[in-house]
């Protein structure tokens, strides 16, 4: 059996040290990747850095193979010159441990270290992160480097923050090597103790493959097969413990250096994620997001507001996180890249500190001439600084400065939440089910955009987070769920609050197998699901609400439950589409549908209006509000995302401007305000 370091988590400890935040106020900045430019140019960089506000950069992220040159070798000059230059201009540090970018000599010497695909290609030097997670090569290599790193660096000032690798699985999620199987034979001894225990959870009865011995057990390997639910389930969570060990190791070696806070950049969007980020996030001193829109998603601005409030709901709501990269315009790696429009970029960026970021930095500061990336956006780009980019950057650094009171406030208590797993959008989005082009961020997103154009703040949170404060709670395709987090749900209707379900939730246990008899949260919703009618390509089914269904149908019993929305066409007609039951002072709702926009719409329309849910503002659809408090007061954002202005009701001053503004604030088209409301101290 090879070698394979462990893939064996630890519970995560008490939580995140205590620090303070890396930058006075908010921070501002990006990546830094001074070796691919000659050293004048270096201070134009810092000079220009003052000038746009930057107080904060990523550095080092990509430089292995430029300061360790040759095996052992190290070449520290230029790398202390620029942390030199930096800390004399008053520019903080993230410092990256470069383990990202293993070095040329290493692929040469160790092609082993490489990852191989679900078919057994082996990944060819170049890429991203190209190195296997349960590789003890790769892991003694990376580790000696981060060591030596963390030596010379720990305690130097302009160090605020450590930044473990970058974007951990975006290249590497998934590795089915010997090495790697053998690691994950040894994950499945921790989890189950036994090979029985194995085969009891997996079903592995069905289709006769029940395994006799540990060596037997192999990954989901060949990418047109069809593997077993649990082995894929078990499969997924051991490679996001495979790479969140990874972290821990690099983590566990610069802690014993230096006492700046240690984070990972995550890659939180609308579906499932690559890794089970929520399981990473106890883990980190600061949950760090890199967000970039899809040019194609015509609600881009929504898909901002749902990442922000996930990694809220990460972050546990009270303690800020940190945008640690986005986009002053067009990526690079989309179909057809579209830049931002006027004003975009400090929407977009304040966007993300109204829901809980206290920084807004950027990938990268200026834009590559070569490389796979150089027609990727940059703060300071190939046009330079007479460039609209340059401009509205410098505008947004002096809005980051105005803001630097709101840094180290929260974001108010919600009191509508989200369930978000990842774990069950994978195993809604592979394997054989009844509709495989079900995709999980498809419900997430579309009952998230409900409350948000209805200026109803919604946090989403993991299992395990505590529902008690919540009056309305949202289960949208939880395929996937535990007893634990069952009972979590049920007890939402017991105490007087609403709960709705959505389709194909509760189906599975955390194995992957299918529950028998009525569902988990079947009593609790007064109905059950009798059989499964997905719809066929271009089919559709109407509804007594006037929507039209595509996509997912169901028979649906109740029992206990009141049909609110029926079937009004196809074999299911007269049959119950959305169902409620009332729990004493509480009430549980099942969507059986895939309901479009609009019935959605309706829906969350009366769960609103029957809990009572607070808006943040009243304003018209296309206004985004949010409102963040602190000891000192509180402070109201308002972005306007559409092409006119738009009144809101509010006062105070916003701290953009100077302006004072009451009882009603005009937001103009496309702009933003940010209030600093009556009562509130600078």
């Amino acid at each position: 059996m090879p070698d394979a370091v462990s893939a064996v988590v630890p519970a995560a400890g008490p939580g995140p040290r205590p620090f303070a935040w890396p930058t006075e106020g908010l921070s501002y900045g990006g990546d830094y990747n001074p070796e691919q430019w000659p050293r004048e140019v270096w201070d134009e960089d810092v000079r220009l850095m003052a000038e746009a506000g930057v107080n904060l950069v990523t550095l080092g992220v990509f430089s292995w193979g430029l300061v360790e040159t040759a095996d052992g070798v190290l070449d520290w000059a230029w790398f202390d010159e620029v942390v030199a230059l930096l800390h004399a201009h008053g520019i903080g540090i993230d410092l990256a441990t470069p383990t990202a970018a293993p070095p040329s000599w290493l692929h040469t010497a160790h092609p082993e270290v490489l990852p191989r695909d679900a078919d057994l290609y082996q990944q060819p030097p170049g890429g991203r992160l190209a190195w296997c997670p349960s590789s003890p090569v790769f892991r003694r290599y990376a580790l000696r480097f981060v060591d030596a790193l963390a030596r010379r660096y720990g305690r130097h000032p302009a160090v605020r923050l450590w930044h473990v690798s970058n974007e951990l699985g975006g290249g590497n999620a998934r590795c089915y090597c010997d090495v790697s199987a053998a690691a994950f034979r040894d994950w499945l001894a921790a989890r189950y103790g036994s090979v029985d225990a194995v085969n009891e959870a997996w079903g592995t009865a069905q289709w006769g493959h029940r395994f006799g011995a540990w060596e037997e057990i192999l990954p989901p390997r060949g990418k047109h097969g069809a593997p077993n639910p649990g082995l894929f389930l078990d499969y997924e969570r051991y490679s996001s413990d495979a790479l969140l060990a990874h972290y821990l190791a690099e983590k566990d070696v610069i802690t014993r250096h230096s006492d700046a806070p240690v984070t990972t950049n995550m890659m939180v969007g609308p579906g499932a994620q690559v890794v089970d980020y929520a399981s990473w996030a106890p883990h980190t001193d600061v949950v760090a997001n890199d967000h970039y829109t899809l040019v194609d998603d015509p609600d881009r601005e929504q898909d901002l507001a749902f990442a922000g409030d996930r990694m809220r709901g990460m972050s546990a709501g009270r303690r800020p996180w940190l945008l640690m990269e986005h986009s002053t315009g067009a990526p690079s790696w989309q179909q057809r890249n579209r830049a931002k429009d006027p004003g975009e970029i400090a929407r977009n960026a304040l966007g993300h500190v109204a829901r809980g970021s206290d920084g807004a930095l950027f990938f990268q500061w200026r834009a590559s001439t070569a490389g796979a990336e150089q027609f990727h956006s940059a703060m300071l780009p190939h046009s330079g600084t007479r460039s609209r980019v340059w401009r509205e950057v410098v505008e947004l650094g002096g809005h980051l400065r105005a803001l630097a009171e709101v840094q180290g406030s929260a974001v108010e208590r919600a009191r509508a939440a989200m369930v978000v797993d990842d774990v069950a959008g994978w195993a809604l989005q592979h394997g054989l089910k009844p509709h495989r082009s079900l995709r999980y961020g498809r419900e997430l997103r579309t009952w998230h955009r409900a409350l948000w154009e209805r200026q109803v703040l919604c946090d989403v949170v993991p299992p395990g987070t505590d529902l008690d404060g919540y009056d309305l709670v949202l289960a949208p395709t939880l395929l996937v769920l535990d007893d634990a987090e069952a009972e979590r749900l049920r007890a939402v209707p017991a105490r007087g609050g609403t709960l709705l379900v959505t389709y194909l939730s509760g189906v599975c246990e955390p194995t992957g197998r299918v529950r028998r008899g009525p569902g988990v949260l079947e009593d609790v919703l007064g109905a059950w699901t009798d059989e499964y009618y997905p719809l066929q390509a271009g089919e559709q089914v109407r509804l007594d609400d006037g929507s039209t269904v595509e996509d997912w149908t169901e028979r649906v019993v109740l029992d206990g439950a009141e049909a609110v929305v029926r079937y009004a066409t196809s074999s299911l007609a007269g049959g119950p589409a959305v169902t409620r039951r009332a729990a004493g002072e509480g009430s549980a709702w099942y969507v059986s549908a895939a309901l479009p926009r609009a019935g959605v719409d309706r829906v969350a329309a009366r769960l609103v209006e029957d809990t009572r849910l607070p808006r943040t503002v009243e304003a018209d659809p296309g206004v985004e509000a949010v409102r963040r408090v602190g000891d000192r007061g509180s402070w109201l954002f308002l972005l306007n995302h559409t092409d006119a202005d738009r009144s809101v009701r509010a006062a105070g001053t916003d701290l953009l401007t100077g302006t004072d503004h009451g009882p009603v604030v005009t937001v103009p088209a496309g702009g933003v305000r940010v209030l600093r409301e009556p009562g509130a101290r600078p």
